[in-house]
């Protein structure tokens, strides 16, 4: 396997990416291709289609040894599901697999073909092995049924944001930043009210509370 490209996005850590692709479709990535692969005509195309799926590695992930069965954040941490019933990251082979929407292609006279999307679920600098056309009629399938996930989480909180720490964040990283935190970037299983968390995000550390519904921003830097 070769890798062919690597995303550029706002989460230098794992901690606060979303579960999901496609839940918050305002983040922004960058997918820049290896020298080898800058070639204008590989994307030749690509244009024509609004969502790309994006094979990538789980970088943070490779291990030398696999479990059979795995604890989806999910359902709380509790409960096993074999790997092959779950997206966690821990498998056999770390291959991810997310469904974003290409927004545009630019080149650039260094880098080639670069690929602007939206709702990557993607660590910064994460390596992708390959990229793919979304089809509709194929790979849509509206009466799936989705086992444990078959329903999205319900519920968003409340983000306590004042003035003055929301000014620190750059106006186009704001609704991102936001939306983040409103789906709640903690462990699921985590419920202390004191406890604060440290999440990086965009070039800044963001410090935070979680009391019930309500998520409150203490600090930016």
């Amino acid at each position: 396997m070769k890798v062919i490209a690597h995303i550029h996005t706002d989460f230098p850590t794992k901690f606060g990416i979303p579960r999901q692709s496609g839940i918050i479709p305002s983040l922004q990535g960058r997918i820049v291709f290896e020298p080898e692969y800058r070639n204008a005509e590989a994307v030749r195309g690509l244009e024509d289609f609004s969502y790309i799926w994006l094979l990538w590695e789980f970088s943070q992930a490779v291990r030398d040894t696999w479990s059979p069965t795995v604890r989806p954040p999910r359902l709380g941490g509790n409960v096993r599901k074999g790997v092959f019933a779950t997206r966690s990251p821990f498998r056999p082979n770390p291959i991810g697999l997310s469904s974003v929407r290409l927004e545009h292609i630019e080149f650039d006279a260094k880098l080639g073909p670069v690929l602007y999307v939206t709702g990557a679920d993607l660590m910064d600098g994460t390596p992708i092995f390959d990229i793919k056309p979304y089809i509709a009629y194929t790979d849509s399938h509206p009466d799936a049924v989705s086992g444990f996930a078959s329903t999205p989480a319900e519920y968003l909180l409340e983000v306590d944001f004042a003035e003055e720490l929301l000014q620190k964040v750059p106006e186009n990283q704001r609704e991102s930043l936001i939306e983040v935190l409103a789906h709640d970037p903690r462990p699921q299983y985590h419920a202390d009210p004191e406890r604060v968390y440290g999440m990086e995000f965009g070039g800044m550390e963001v410090k935070f509370k979680v009391n019930h519904d309500l998520l409150t921003v203490l600090e930016i830097s």
